[in-house]
């Protein structure tokens, strides 16, 4: 399968095949880079790296993964540095940066903008988060942590926890995940639910799903438990959101007495959903979850720049 060009907007967008490519080329990625083995190979590339959404992970990790290829990022961190602050359209910026860089790597607060984005320009666009939208990046290094802390994707029973009608992440991982043979426990409260539109597509997909309230009967039962936070930044209503922080902390005591094995996970940044007491648990995978985030975005900016 050749990605020279390609857009990564979407989990949606790729196939088993697709998926599995990539992740070939992130464990080929990690070993150079292990190594100290990298070669410049996109020495002669320029990638913009535009965040108009708060960032330290995604956007660090694309920077660091542009960086060991040998390119260069043309970065836009702050949106009040921007023209967006002056009032310029997200397809005019997109347009204007397009003449100056090889590939755009985008994280902006609309659903669907990263489309509207691709859609504008000839040159490959990477979505780096899109609202409450996708976030195609975060899902496919956590397929990489997936097959490193388990040894497999096939099978796997998933608790996602938390915020899951706005969290990118969960959408994105339900997409991911589902050629994979999966079952979703999708634990929140009831006005954080995942999506109707997510959870009617994985079960038209043939992939069980239970929807509870309840993070002990989840974590009886999973394999991995991916846990988020309340995102403060979605609610219109603070009163709201005041009222449904803290609504799942994950302790030492519930991984206990949860399924044996079990494997924790987290997009990060955390606020209070798991103590920190976890973190010494050998299951506890969300730092280097992290980590892995740069061996994934070396894949694909070699990939859509055709130097994989």
């Amino acid at each position: 399968m050749n990605f020279t060009g390609r857009d990564i907007l979407s989990t949606e967008d790729l196939s088993r095949e697709d998926i599995l490519q990539i992740l070939k080329v992130s464990a080929r990625m990690e070993k150079l880079v292990r190594a100290k083995r990298i070669a410049p190979l996109l020495a002669d590339r320029l990638v913009a790296v535009i965040f108009l959404e708060p960032s330290t992970r995604t956007r660090l990790s694309f920077e660091t993964a542009i960086q060991r290829l040998g390119a260069r990022p043309v970065t836009v961190a702050d949106p009040k540095s921007s023209s967006a602050a002056k009032g310029e359209s997200l397809t005019d910026t997109a347009r204007t940066v397009e003449g100056y860089v090889d590939c755009i790597v985008i994280r902006q607060p609309e659903t669907g903008g990263a489309r509207r984005v691709a859609d504008a320009v000839a040159v490959p666009v990477i979505n780096g988060g899109d609202g409450s939208g996708q976030h195609p990046t975060q899902a496919l290094l956590d397929l990489y942590t997936i097959v490193k802390e388990r040894g497999s994707l096939e099978g796997l029973t998933v608790a996602m926890v938390g915020d899951l009608k706005y969290g990118r992440t969960v959408h994105s991982l339900s997409y991911a995940l589902a050629p994979f043979s999966p079952k979703y426990v999708y634990c929140s409260p009831t006005e954080l639910a995942m999506p109707e539109a997510v959870t009617r597509d994985v079960r038209a997909r043939g992939i069980p799903v239970e929807e509870t309230t309840d993070i002990r009967a989840a974590l009886a039962r999973a394999d991995i438990v991916y846990m988020t936070r309340i995102q403060r930044e979605r609610f219109e209503d603070p009163a709201q959101y005041e009222r449904l922080k803290g609504s799942y902390i994950l302790n030492r005591k519930l991984v206990e007495q949860g399924k044996a094995g079990l494997t924790v996970m987290h997009p990060l940044p955390r606020v209070d959903e798991i103590a920190e007491e976890v973190d010494a648990l050998p299951g506890a995978a969300y730092f280097r979850q992290a980590h892995n985030g740069v061996f994934l975005r070396m894949a694909l900016l070699a990939m859509v720049l055709g130097k994989a």
